[in-house]
């Protein structure tokens, strides 16, 4: 953790030059997860050529690495220089609302650069933030994770004690952020539906969460503008009253959001998970 930390007190050209030989070597030599990669993007793109799916994954790539000085680099990024490099607009969106004593639930996908969108809003927004994850097997990565996203006073909660720990916190203003994109377990309830092409499974907590307990949901669409700086353009997904939404409502319109954004910043998202690994019936 000490030689982390060291290296992050290196400017991030100097990070990036690291990244590049790891992005040479990965790709092109390693080529890590490149079946699965480029299998997703057959999927998310059928109408693209072969020779297109290739670029944007080399740019997807090029992302990923990227992102391991940039996540390096936000253990000792000052507050000014992280609101600089991941700018967030809107955040009246849900300022205005905490203000008003109700809790939001920021609804995610993975986009890069995610880390740095979490210390963003605390960054840029005096209020309580909690971000829901799932605990990483590595103990060294998992202490890693929560050092950064903590810092400016986050607060992180595991998955797995989500529910206890909300109902606990009823009654504190708060944004919740969840990860809506991720691959149910065996155990969750699903709901399949069409995703870039492909039936998907998608977890549906968070759509019964705000309908149940009232709660606005906020929705942030991912743009990199240059190497190092990152977009996070928030709007209101849905709001109560929800009497007479439809079922699956919520879920349905994320899932829309999501794939304008994955069209508009194919490169941003997370191609290398194995998101369709299960299918309907199994």
């Amino acid at each position: 953790m000490f030689l982390f930390r060291l290296l992050s007190y290196l400017p991030l050209p100097a990070l990036y030059l690291i990244t590049d030989i790891l992005y040479l070597f990965g790709y092109h030599v390693l080529k890590y997860r490149q079946k699965v990669i480029l299998r997703n993007l057959e999927y998310a793109f059928p109408e693209k050529s072969p020779k297109e799916r290739k670029q944007i994954a080399k740019k997807f790539f090029r992302n990923l690495t990227d992102s391991f000085a940039e996540t390096l680099k936000l253990f000792t990024m000052g507050k000014n220089e992280i609101k600089q490099r991941f700018r967030i607009e809107h955040p009246e969106i849900i300022k205005e609302r905490l203000d008003n004593g109700e809790i939001v639930l920021g609804l995610t996908a993975h986009f890069f650069h995610w880390e740095g969108q979490v210390l963003a809003f605390k960054a840029q927004v005096d209020s309580r933030m909690e971000t829901v994850y799932t605990k990483v097997n590595n103990a060294f990565f998992e202490n890693l994770m929560k050092r950064i996203r903590s810092r400016f006073g986050g607060f992180l909660v595991e998955k797995s004690d989500f529910t206890r720990h909300y109902l606990k916190e009823r009654n504190t203003v708060r944004l919740i952020g969840l990860a809506a994109d991720q691959r149910p377990g065996n155990r969750d309830i699903r709901y399949w539906t069409e995703f870039m092409h492909r039936e998907t499974a998608f977890y549906e907590g968070p759509e019964k969460m705000a309908k149940r307990y009232g709660h606005p949901v906020v929705f942030a669409k991912v743009t990199k503008p240059k190497r190092g700086h990152y977009v996070y353009n928030y709007q209101l997904l849905d709001a109560p009253p929800y009497n007479g939404r439809p079922e699956h409502s919520i879920t349905d319109k994320f899932i829309r959001l999501t794939e304008e954004n994955i069209r508009t910043e194919p490169a941003l998202y997370l191609w290398s998970h194995n998101r369709w690994k299960w299918k309907k019936g199994e």
